[in-house]
């Protein structure tokens, strides 16, 4: 009977303990800003609005054309950043179609592919199932990317003939939200 009750004991003592550890602080941090939690491991988004947009050069899927940002321009620029595999990209792509065509006459679109963490045939396959008509880039070594602080899909950036970016866009957007942002940069 002894031995029971003190098993019974050590058990009633380690939930206790479990429960004590476990147990939520009031003076606890924020989520965001826990260690071990990955936004706060991530560096803080960037480039911001008012900075130059970091300059690159990349490949056309085709592999035939590259292209270059940096610095002043003709046209302001679109950079959208996606994967082939991410939903939201899937759900923004119409409205991507829809704003070139609009405004190609004013504004180069450049599609960046994430390729480091895609695959080139998942990339080509959605191109074609899209019906993509504006730039894609491979970004295959993921520089371009990490330059951008990209860490999720989409993100893109308005960048102004001047190579100043005007808009950080985390997330596919409604299509008006879009053309006010544009007409601000064009105005």
């Amino acid at each position: 009977m002894k031995r029971n009750i003190v098993i019974l004991g050590a058990v009633i003592a380690v939930i206790a303990l479990i429960v004590a550890f476990n147990w939520p602080d009031k003076g606890e941090a924020p989520a965001e800003t826990k260690p071990g939690n990955a936004a706060a491991e991530q560096p803080a988004a960037g480039p911001k609005p008012g900075e130059l947009a970091p300059a690159f050069k990349l490949t056309s899927i085709d592999e035939k054309t590259s292209y270059a940002v940096g610095g002043a321009r003709d046209k302001a620029l679109i950079i959208n950043f996606w994967a082939s595999w991410c939903g939201p990209c899937d759900k923004e792509a119409p409205d991507l179609i829809k704003l070139y065509e609009k405004y190609k006459d004013q504004v180069d679109l450049y599609a960046v592919n994430e390729t480091k963490y895609d695959t080139v045939r998942g990339a080509k396959d959605f191109v074609k199932e899209k019906g993509l008509t504006f730039p894609v880039l491979m970004d295959k070594s993921g520089d371009v990317g990490d330059d951008y602080k990209v860490f999720s899909y989409p993100i893109s950036f308005i960048v102004d003939r001047e190579g100043v970016i005007r808009h950080r866009i985390e997330g596919p957007k409604p299509i008006e939200e879009w053309e006010k942002m544009l007409e601000e940069v064009l105005a």
